[in-house]
């Protein structure tokens, strides 16, 4: 039993803890509790629906070796996963009126996204590996992956609902999209490959990723303190 509490709580940890810091970045005119929890419950939720339907493109995989690897981060991992977590924002918060400046597009796509990571957490390190190693890995790397991936998401959404060009508002509601699933795709393929000549390229990777999107998280912050 406490084996199982100890990995619960590193399983649901990372999850909380940056969605409690992306709260508290929101420093004035913060979102209200009530959507955030949403937000994060029903991303917790999509994962039934995302483990189904990875199953099914799964049974489509007919490449081999590398493409088999490609194919199961960029389309049933990558497009899966950014699609549902997109799908959840456009259907609860893209729209709200609390929606009111670019920076609330970011705090949505990451609390969702944190929502399911946290559970997708819960399967893997409680019910899947049980193993502290796992838990620890998807720490440091997996949940922080699923929080810059949304960083993107809701940087682009935010755009396309602000911006007064409608071909640029559906280009970037496009990239919205878009860009998470080739993000997401490609950190898992690097993953997935387990290759040690290519783990320079993973760090390198995760560092553009990192420094990438904190740069998009700065740009809408920086806005925010100047409209205040």
């Amino acid at each position: 039993m406490k084996q199982f509490i100890d990995l619960f709580m590193l399983a649901i940890t990372p999850g909380i803890a940056l969605s409690i810091f992306i709260y508290y970045l929101d420093k004035h005119d913060k979102e209200p509790k009530t959507l955030l929890l949403k937000l994060f419950f029903y991303g917790m939720l999509i994962s039934i629906p995302v483990i189904l339907f990875e199953k099914v493109l799964m049974s489509f995989n007919v490449f081999t070796k590398v493409l088999s690897e490609l194919y199961k981060a960029l389309i049933v991992a990558g497009f899966t996963e950014e699609f549902f977590k997109r799908f959840v924002v456009l259907s609860l918060a893209y729209k709200n009126k609390n929606f009111n400046e670019k920076f609330d597009g970011i705090v949505y796509a990451v609390i969702t996204a944190l929502g399911f990571a946290t559970l997708e957490n819960i399967l893997y390190v409680v019910f899947g590996y049980q193993s502290y190693r796992v838990g620890f890995s998807r720490a440091v790397i997996s949940v922080p992956g699923h929080m810059l991936f949304a960083i993107t998401m809701g940087y682009y959404l935010s755009l396309a609902k602000f911006c007064t060009v409608k071909r640029k508002c559906q280009y970037y509601f496009v990239l919205s999209l878009v860009v998470p699933i080739i993000f997401h795709g490609l950190f898992d393929f690097i993953i997935y490959v387990q290759a040690y000549v290519i783990l320079p390229i993973f760090i390198i990777f995760l560092i553009f990723l990192y420094f990438f999107n904190i740069k998009k998280l700065h740009t809408f912050y920086c806005e925010k303190k100047e409209v205040e």
